[in-house]
């Protein structure tokens, strides 16, 4: 499955903003050791840390060990209560990328700072569209199985893409999904009602347009597979391309001329934003 057509374990308190970390990041095993050193300086044990801060114990264990994500709130505390200068929280933006896989922290970056993102999706619900359900179905599949820590983290990482809704400005968001995506019930048809509903609302919003492409079209310029178009404030564009767990950005202007051309063709012979929210209303009436 892709990361990009398709990125914590959530519980109540603070507790629930921690995540799983991946192999061991580096960024996350320095940022542990200045973590350990600036409580040490301030004489604090790790349970007073923790009490002062809202995490247990083990969990601030795991902060300073780089076993797990620590979430930006936890670091913007931390470097208070520890009195770091700053420090600690120069690292936010490190540490919250190691969340990604290897093959997509670059693109989740570019995602992050793009005022508009254009995505044709042919295998999945794309992963700024998905429901947190909808999510563990898809990662739960995943061959060779991913671990349950594993599958926290991706979740909890995905869910973090999708504060790109909240932007003040909002980046614009251009979806055009193939009617299989629509079709395939992924984690079941409670599973699949679920995110059907989540579409038409997410499509309501003024900055995201959704469009179905229908499987009876004769004509698809997107038979070559998914691609994502990231565009940036200075206007450079850059395409991420992904399979089998292989990514590609790509930055020649005259490549990702051609994705650009190719994407406008594809919303073209799709559904118009309208029609397609008829159709998906159609299928939930079905399921």
């Amino acid at each position: 499955m892709s990361e990009v057509a398709g990125l914590a374990e959530e519980e109540s308190g603070a507790e629930g903003e921690e995540r799983e970390s991946g192999a061991g990041s580096g960024i996350l095993r320095v940022f542990g050791r200045q973590l350990k050193r600036f409580r040490v300086r301030a004489g604090l044990e790790r349970a007073e840390f923790g009490s002062a801060t809202g995490y247990s114990v083990s969990t601030i264990a795991a902060y300073e060990q780089g076993r797990r994500v620590p979430p930006p709130k936890f670091i913007d505390q931390a470097d208070e209560v520890l009195d770091a200068g700053g420090v600690l929280q120069e690292m936010k933006e490190e540490v919250a990328r190691a969340q990604f896989p290897a093959f997509f922290r670059d693109a989740a970056r570019l995602e992050g700072e793009a005022v508009e993102v254009w995505v044709y999706a042919t295998q999945a619900v794309p992963g700024l569209l998905q429901t947190e359900e909808y999510m563990r179905a898809v990662f739960g599949m995943w061959r060779p199985l991913l671990d349950e820590g594993t599958v926290e983290q991706r979740v909890a990482a995905r869910l973090t893409r999708q504060h790109i809704f909240d932007r003040k400005p909002g980046a614009l968001l251009s979806f055009v999904l193939d009617e299989a995506v629509l079709r395939r019930p992924l984690g079941g048809w409670g599973v699949m009602r679920g995110q059907l509903e989540h579409l038409m609302l997410v499509a309501e919003f003024r900055n995201v347009e959704v469009q179905v492409m229908p499987l009876d079209r004769d004509d698809n310029a997107g038979v070559d597979g998914p691609f994502t178009v990231l565009q940036r404030a200075d206007g450079d564009q850059v395409a991420y391309l992904e399979a089998q767990g292989r990514s590609t950005m790509v930055s020649d202007r005259r490549e990702v001329q051609g994705i650009v051309s190719r994407y406008g063709i594809v919303r073209a012979q799709a559904l118009t934003p309208r029609e397609s929210l008829a159709f998906v209303e159609k299928l939930l009436g079905e399921v």
